[in-house]
């Protein structure tokens, strides 16, 4: 077994790994940039080493500076995460040559599942169901002619990527000259690769992946199924498992269509393979391959009783053997990511310190933020993940409310209450999500926008911060508490809440929805629409 291990990641999956490591007694480097220098996986670590500046090209995804520090610091295995490295052949070769175990598939299991166009290929040679698709298309003039022999609506696809970036979903053939421009340009822009291919695109579908596992020693087992459907520009939302709504005899097919595949390449270590199901006529259809640990994969740990990372951790030292392994799965889990975001203003990224961080301690909770944290702008949006489990799916829904309700972040916005409206909609709830559910899905924010602030206006409660004159420090609260508290009192507040104290001049604020207010104390000449 190893003894020492470099996690070449950051955020939530460094934490998580982490901890794994720690409880398998194998110390832990991390690696962060100057942007990350105070963040959470870097203090929890037993050694932690910068390599470089904020841009993820001049550190996270630095391969010959992340290979130098683990020869430097004595690392015998580097742990990629997700994201960044972790589907990356060519450096899962260079840690090889170094002699450093990558943790994770091999190389060439990487590049036969990394470009969809040839993982289709593999699953058509092993007979997994494939919806009505193209190889590499040679141009436009091509997808012309295959857009109408499948039949639009199709979806036009990068062979390279994930994460919904490279794709685009094209209704009719006047749509696909814009569309074919678009995916090739951000093809080459994020993944220096160009193939691009048409899809079948299914109206009714739903996202669901499998879990699969293998120890390199041809035996590979399926942990059961995850549906992925509440998803927002293609980016998941929303992980349960298991999927609400399959038959037991779909979901063995499936699972067992799962592990034909990884069983046709001898996999190793933890992938997913995903599928869209036909929510019309109960059919599923292969969509790719995930040659590393997927965000969700907590879920599956849940029910399963698998620590999944220790298994790859075992399986990169040569240690785990999965003959006759059967998994038992037990319970429902949910899974809900909160991004710091703004769904109000259309979901614009947000950054800044976090002036309050409180999770609920009955919730499983992956973060890398705290209290003082601050988010940049430089990586994924992504604060911490909130997982839940319950004897059935009703049971883990209830929890997953509580546990929002339960959850304050302040300082920056974030998509938590956008996330408590979805799990208390009538769609969720029966579980008949698709994958273009949240299009159509109507967020009420319950906020107020400051367009200008006004000059001193503040916050102020009464009777405010009393009693510690000893330390220092002046009594508070509001300039006139009568009008305050009168305030509070006309719209069935108690008179110690909160309220907006204006002084010099009042700001301009926009209300998101409906609310009741007073305004009590001087006349500032306030209008109301203009009024």
């Amino acid at each position: 077994m190893f003894t020492k291990i470099l996690i070449a990641n950051r955020g939530a999956i460094a934490c998580r790994i982490i901890r794994t490591l720690r409880r398998m007694g194998i110390a832990s480097v991390a690696v962060y940039s100057e942007a990350d220098r105070h963040s959470l996986h870097v203090r929890q670590a037993d050694e932690a080493v910068c390599i470089g500046p904020a841009p993820a090209s001049q550190s996270y995804l630095d391969g010959r500076r992340i290979l130098a520090v683990a020869r430097e610091t004595g690392a015998q295995a580097i742990h990629p995460g997700y994201g960044f490295l972790s589907e990356n052949a060519g450096f899962a070769a260079a840690c090889e040559a170094e002699g450093i175990a990558f943790i994770g598939p091999t190389g060439q299991q990487m590049r036969d599942f990394g470009l969809k166009h040839t993982a289709r290929e593999l699953a058509q040679r092993n007979a997994v169901p494939l919806l009505p698709g193209t190889g590499l298309l040679a141009d436009l003039d091509q997808a012309r002619a295959e857009g109408a022999r499948i039949g639009y609506p199709v979806m036009l696809k990068s062979t390279a990527g994930g994460g919904g970036i490279g794709m685009r979903l094209v209704w009719s053939e006047d749509e696909l000259k814009e569309a074919y421009a678009s995916v090739e340009r951000l093809a080459r822009a994020n993944f220096r690769q160009a193939g691009i291919f048409l899809e079948k695109y299914v109206e009714h579908a739903r996202h669901i992946e499998v879990q699969l596992f293998g120890d390199g020693k041809g035996n590979v087992v399926a942990l059961g199924e995850r549906d992925c459907s509440v998803q927002r520009r293609n980016q998941k939302v929303i992980e349960e498992t298991p999927a609400p709504g399959l038959t037991d005899a779909q979901r063995a097919n499936l699972l067992a269509t799962a592990v034909r595949l990884g069983e046709a390449v001898g996999y190793r270590s933890a992938g997913t393979v995903e599928f869209v199901y036909d929510a019309t006529n109960g059919e599923f259809y292969f969509l790719e391959v995930n040659t590393r640990l997927q965000v969700e994969h907590g879920v599956t740990e849940e029910v399963s009783g698998v620590d999944l990372v220790e298994w790859m951790v075992r399986e990169a030292a040569g240690e785990l053997d999965l003959s006759g392994f059967q998994p038992k799965l037990e319970g429902a889990a949910m899974q809900v990511r909160l991004y710091a975001e703004d769904p109000g203003k259309d979901f614009q990224p947000a950054a800044g310190v976090l002036t309050e961080v409180v999770f609920p301690m009955d919730a499983r909770i992956e973060t890398w933020v705290e209290r003082g944290s601050e988010v940049s702008p430089f990586y994924d949006p992504m604060l911490a993940k909130l997982i839940v489990k319950g004897q059935d799916r009703a049971q883990a829904l209830e929890r997953l409310e509580q546990a929002l309700a339960e959850t304050r972040v302040a300082g920056i916005e974030t998509n938590l209450g956008y996330l408590a409206q979805i799990v208390r909609d009538a769609v969720f709830i029966e579980g008949r999500q698709t994958t273009r559910y949240l299009n159509a899905f109507h967020y009420r924010p319950t906020t107020v926008d400051v367009i200008e602030p006004g000059v001193q206006s503040s916050i102020q409660d009464w009777p405010g911060r009393t009693g510690l004159w000893d330390v220092g420090v002046p009594p508070s609260g509001p300039m006139d508490a009568l009008a305050c508290r009168l305030a509070n009192r006309l719209v069935g507040n108690p008179e110690g809440a909160a309220a907006l104290e204006l002084t010099v001049a009042g700001p301009t604020l926009r209300f998101n929805c409906d609310a009741v207010i007073a305004l009590a104390g001087a006349d500032m000449g306030a209008t109301l629409d203009g009024e």
